[in-house]
């Protein structure tokens, strides 16, 4: 049987058997315990959750499973062609089980590539979860790599520059070590990097999945051992994703391929008019770059980032239509500072190493008329013209 596209798993995904169960809709299980009579086999069961396996039957208790999570985590793992998926609260709640389960197997040293997500960046600065950092270019990755490396990390494209990565080099680089790349600004619809040779991919569901704004959440999709560490540490710190999330989220991959396609059309058509504006010094945006990675992601993508030739500040103030506010992949254009906000936790001569100037403004687009939108960037950029 010919296997069914990308867009139809996306609206199928996690919902297969609710036809024999008489459901057109995932149903939305709120339990936080479940009730059993056979004491001696759910003690059984416990003893499985508590190694990271995912046993027959129902959860015992809201924080070891969920159902309504269940579908959301095997839709998003086909999407990504992985064989498993964990959903966390937030993204870095699953970043942190990450690290976490690198500590756990005594590998406390993490090699990273900037930029990344400022509060990744923090959190792997600050040692927060017991871990040490190595810092690396692509070129240096392989030397930076030590006996106690667990986790390479790597962002691409890159949050906020939209510097992309060879995954696959990243990952020959890597030597063997798991390399986890952040795949919220592509998504699998534009980019699958396990199929590139990533071990792990992580995404803040907040943004592209949920797709509207009103959903928090974080998952990671990897192979079934690595999904079982991270399993135990989700248990132990209480960090499952909530039901009525898992639900939103499952609702919102149904459209994923739809709006992030129509977004990333406008964001190329919006990117083209920046780099043609006589306010801005430099456009960055993955389509418009001579030297990228082959056959990786499709397209640009939905974000552009700009630099100003005068105050950024301004250009945020005088936006009308285009939300200045944080986050990202939501139906509405956002716009943002990340000097000031996204990477401000970022010590100020590492944000400027990775390219993130104080002029630095990066563009969120949604779903709205592109012409509706470049009439209020071009007046916003008028302010500093």
């Amino acid at each position: 049987m010919t296997r069914q596209t990308l867009d139809t798993r996306a609206v199928h995904g996690g919902r297969e058997d609710l036809a024999a169960m008489g459901l057109h809709v995932a149903p939305l299980d709120f339990s936080t315990s479940y009730p059993a009579h056979d004491s001696r086999a759910e003690a059984a069961r416990l003893d499985a959750f508590a190694t990271g396996e995912i046993p027959d039957g129902r959860p015992i208790y809201g924080r070891l499973g969920n159902t309504t999570v269940a579908r959301f985590e095997t839709a998003i793992a086909d999407l990504e062609g992985c064989a498993a998926a964990v959903a966390f609260s937030s993204g870095m709640a699953a970043l942190s089980a990450c690290l976490l389960a690198s500590v756990a197997q005594g590998r406390r040293n993490v090699v990273a590539v900037r930029p990344l997500y400022g509060t990744s960046d923090h959190l792997l600065s600050s040692g927060l979860l017991g871990t040490t950092v190595t810092w690396s270019s692509v070129d240096e990755l392989s030397e930076a790599i030590r006996p106690d490396t667990g986790l390479v990390i790597a962002e691409t494209p890159a949050n906020p520059t939209l510097v992309e990565y060879d995954i696959r080099r990243l990952a020959e680089a890597a030597a063997g070590v798991p390399l986890l790349v952040d795949n919220t600004f592509a998504t699998p619809i534009l980019q699958r990097p396990a199929e590139h040779g990533a071990g792990a991919v992580l995404h803040s569901a907040t943004k592209f999945l949920g797709g509207h704004g009103d959903v928090m959440g974080g998952v990671v999709t990897c192979g079934e051992g690595f999904a079982r560490a991270i399993r135990q540490i989700r248990i132990v710190t209480g960090a499952i994703m909530h039901p009525f999330a898992g639900y939103m989220l499952l609702r919102g991959l149904a459209t994923l391929p739809v709006r992030v396609r129509r977004a990333a059309a406008t964001a190329a058509d919006l990117a083209q008019r920046l780099a043609a504006h006589p306010a801005v010094t430099r456009v960055s945006y993955p389509a418009l770059e001579p030297d990228r990675p082959i056959g990786q992601m499709q397209g640009g993508g939905s974000l552009v980032s700009f630099e100003v030739g005068g105050d950024a500040h301004a250009v945020i103030a005088s936006s009308k239509l285009i939300t200045p506010a944080v986050s990202l992949g939501g139906v509405d254009t956002l716009i943002q500072h990340p000097a000031s906000l996204t990477h401000r936790i970022v010590a100020d001569d590492e944000r400027r190493h990775s390219g993130i100037s104080d002029r630095l403004l990066r563009l969120s687009v949604g779903l709205e008329d592109p012409n509706d939108l470049w009439r209020d960037l071009d007046r916003s950029l008028s302010t500093i013209y």
